[in-house]
């Protein structure tokens, strides 16, 4: 709907127009020279039941002047001194009369004011924006600017490499295949370099934090990256591999997460939180993680690193068992987060959470 320019210049004049009228409550309650609010006569009447009594009688002393006895002035000389005069104020009829016609009209002008105010400002609104809410319809406009701004500086290598991050995402786990079992032979050898395995279905598995024998059974809900991710974190961070994978460091529970299980559950929420499985991330942790990716060609393997230290971190912090795995994945989220979107973040490895991997 257009704005109406009449309603828009009304509204202008009326605001230039407008004088500073004292609030109604405030009108005719003088004070002293030493600060003291002097009470109205109709409070000392409340005091005083021959107030108004006395003000009829002392009328007739003259034409011209009216003789208040038991003035709204206070006896404040127990406190600063009288003022003068405290008890006998003489007052001039026709400033008395003046005074009340005048504040009549400044509360009769004060109430009009408001009100055509109240009008305008209706039309105004009415005229630009109709009945919606405009101000969240504006305060949600722009928590979405910055994304769609952010997608649209992409560079061409930068989405050349979240394609190919994308493409890793796609490829399952194959039990089948050399390569994928070469994988899972070395992530075991990483894992217990001095003790041999005897086969890719084997109970030796659980050792390492698998369900069961086989561990190609867990990789169905993320593919091979998570194994990928497992591999990277234990070539590249052996000191802090080894600490979360048998649990040293902290007070215990007396149920601790399984290891390998809790790294493909760190695995799944990245993806999630970095919406890698949308064309182009629309989230501001996302949108920041592919201009990180853009720096490093092995950023999600890092993020997974520094992300899995920071599970463990405050898995001790909330003194977690097994049952409350997912709310610690849950808090380790949001700190993520909180953490991908700060502005001074130029690098993965300027991440707070990657300081974990070298405690």
């Amino acid at each position: 709907m257009k704005i109406s320019c009449g309603c828009v210049a009304l509204l202008v004049i009326a605001l230039l127009c407008l004088p500073a009228v004292t609030p109604a409550r405030h009108i005719g309650r003088p004070r002293t020279r030493h600060g003291h609010r002097h009470s109205s006569p109709k409070e000392v009447a409340m005091e005083n039941p021959n107030f108004y009594r006395e003000i009829r009688a002392t009328k007739s002393r003259g034409p011209d002047t009216v003789q208040i006895a038991g003035s709204s002035l206070p006896d404040c000389s127990h406190a600063c001194g009288s003022c003068s005069p405290c008890r006998l104020v003489m007052v001039d009829e026709d400033e008395v009369y003046w005074r009340s016609e005048k504040r009549n009209e400044e509360l009769e002008w004060s109430y009009n004011s408001t009100h055509v105010i109240s009008q305008l400002t209706q039309c105004f609104t009415t005229a630009m924006v109709g009945p919606r809410a405009w101000l969240a319809g504006l305060f949600n406009r722009s928590a979405n600017k910055r994304p769609e701004k952010s997608l649209e500086n992409f560079t061409p290598f930068q989405e050349k490499r979240l394609k190919k991050l994308q493409e890793r995402l796609q490829t399952p786990f194959d039990e089948t295949r050399p390569d994928h079992q070469e994988a899972l032979r070395s992530l075991w050898d990483a894992a217990f370099p001095d003790v041999a395995l005897t086969g890719l279905i084997s109970e030796q598995w659980k050792e390492m934090g698998w369900q069961g024998a086989n561990p190609s059974t867990d990789f169905r809900g993320c593919g091979f990256i998570s194994l990928e991710n497992l591999l990277f974190f234990a070539r590249t961070y052996p000191v802090s591999f080894r600490r979360l994978l048998f649990k040293q460091g902290g007070e215990r529970a007396t149920w601790e997460y399984p290891f390998a299980v809790a790294g493909i559950n760190v695995s799944f929420m990245l993806i999630q939180m970095l919406d890698l499985q949308s064309e182009k991330p629309k989230s501001l942790p996302g949108i920041n993680f592919v201009k990180l990716l853009g720096e490093d060609e092995t950023a999600f393997d890092v993020l997974f690193c520094s992300a899995f230290e920071l599970m463990d971190a405050q898995w001790l912090a909330m003194h977690a068992s097994y049952m409350e795995f997912n709310e610690v994945l849950k808090v380790t989220r949001e700190q993520l987060e909180r953490e991908l979107s700060l502005e001074d973040v130029h690098r993965i490895k300027n991440l707070p959470a990657y300081n974990l991997l070298y405690q």
